[in-house]
């Protein structure tokens, strides 16, 4: 008798998911390394510290642009020729900054590289999705933020010793290297598909119906509020280590690594209970992001205190990303590319409204500590925000459950598919 085969949710993940994953790596270089050379590139173009953090904000900018925009696009395009093109325009963006010979011309060069990251997520995203049963979303997300920690723990710190050591512009070439790596992993490894062409072939219109429904909307703000928090303080990190605990700039890489390492452990246990225990995860990983924020505030002048927290921040806010990336897809399913660019739309309306705001509370004179306090009240903002999303899912299901009793109910085939729904099976 053969072997019985593996439950999904333990199965294998494709090959393919983990070259994305690693192709993430540049994405998130690129994106978060700005924070472990913010003071050198501030101090080389000759601009303040709040105007170098809104380079952060303006990769965020051409995420929440380009996610939406390219997944509209290419949306009837082959998936794998749209990555390939997207990875190399990217790394075209990293070359420009390198040779940015001002402050103007590095914020375009910015919004450039971010248009394609965006659109390289909400493809790569949906892609990965695809490839996974339902209940192994939330694992399939898992390892592309995973990416993310990855280059949080070694891609940041590295960019922040290249700074230090040969010039804010090596780090910009080094992420240009690193995006040739994952283009021939793609190229190499994601499989080829073919455009839909018969009734199950993408449409725009039918897609955009998803943004009619509330949970989408909750889903997004939630999303949006917990980048918000996380990056209102992350943006200034350096500074704040710096300037307000008293630590040594050359101890902003360990911290970035640590902050890393927290990410990769938080992804981890992440992707390993969402699937089972979504809101739980959302609930859990949101309000504990708060209470480290809070407590950050508290104790910023103490370097024991801002170290440990740091670490314990990346944890929190990453074990909340799968769940988060798979909550969408859930309330979106019919249209997995926009909810794929939606979410990768969310995460960085949060990545450019978190920097602001703290540039807004540290030109207000409130100091580095302001940004923890900002982080903390975007942070109560997505609780709250997940707690009506839970209450009007358990209401939905409620419902679902009444109707499937009625003389008119669903076949027994779609009550089932209601009730045991990843979504449905969470009871925290």
């Amino acid at each position: 008798m053969p072997a019985p085969a593996a439950s999904p949710a333990r199965a294998r993940l494709p090959l393919a998911v983990y070259v994305l994953g690693l192709s993430v790596f540049a994405l998130g270089t690129s994106e978060f390394m700005l924070s472990g050379i913010l003071q050198p590139l501030a101090r080389d173009l000759g601009v303040s510290i709040p105007q170098a953090g809104l380079l952060v904000s303006a990769f965020a900018i051409g995420m929440v642009v380009g996610a939406p925009v390219l997944a509209a696009a290419t949306l009837r395009l082959p998936r794998r020729t749209t990555l390939i093109t997207l990875l190399a325009i990217f790394g075209l963006g990293q070359a420009a900054g390198a040779l940015a010979p001002s402050y103007s011309v590095l914020f375009a060069s910015r919004v450039i590289s971010a248009l394609a990251c965006a659109g390289f997520w909400a493809v790569g995203a949906a892609v990965a999705v695809s490839l996974v049963p339902v209940n192994a979303r939330a694992r399939a997300m898992a390892v592309m933020v995973g990416g993310l920690s990855i280059a949080n723990i070694a891609g940041v710190p590295a960019g922040a010793l290249l700074g230090q050591h040969a010039g804010w512009r090596s780090a910009f070439w080094a992420v240009a290297g690193l995006s040739v790596v994952g283009l021939v992993g793609v190229v190499a490894l994601v499989p080829r598909t073919k455009v839909p062409t018969g009734d199950d072939r993408p449409q725009l219109r039918r897609e955009l119906t998803i943004y009619k429904d509330k949970q989408v909307w909750l889903a997004l703000i939630a999303t949006a509020m917990n980048g918000a928090a996380v990056f209102a303080l992350f943006s200034y990190l350096s500074p704040l280590l710096t300037d307000t605990a008293g630590l040594a700039e050359s101890w902003v890489p360990t911290v970035l690594a640590l902050f890393g390492v927290g990410a990769l452990i938080g992804t981890f246990i992440g992707g390993r209970i969402a699937d089972a225990h979504l809101f739980g995860t959302l609930f859990g990983g949101i309000a504990a992001s708060t209470a480290v924020l809070t407590l950050l505030a508290l104790t910023a002048h103490s370097p024991v205190a801002a170290v440990a927290l740091s670490l314990m921040l990346g944890v929190t806010a990453f074990t909340t990303a799968p769940a988060l990336n798979a909550r969408m897809f859930n309330v979106a399913n019919a249209a997995p590319t926009l909810a794929g660019a939606t979410t990768t739309a969310a995460f960085n309306i949060g990545n450019t409204l978190g920097p602001w705001l703290g540039g807004l509370a540290i030109s207000a004179g409130w100091g580095y500590p302001s940004v923890a306090w900002t982080g903390a009240a975007l942070a109560a903002v997505a609780v709250l925000t997940t707690a009506l999303a839970f209450r009007l899912h358990r209401a939905s299901a409620h419902s679902r459950v009444v109707a499937s009793s009625a003389p008119a109910a669903d076949s027994p085939t779609d009550t089932a598919s209601a009730l045991h729904s990843p979504e449905s099976a969470d009871r925290h």
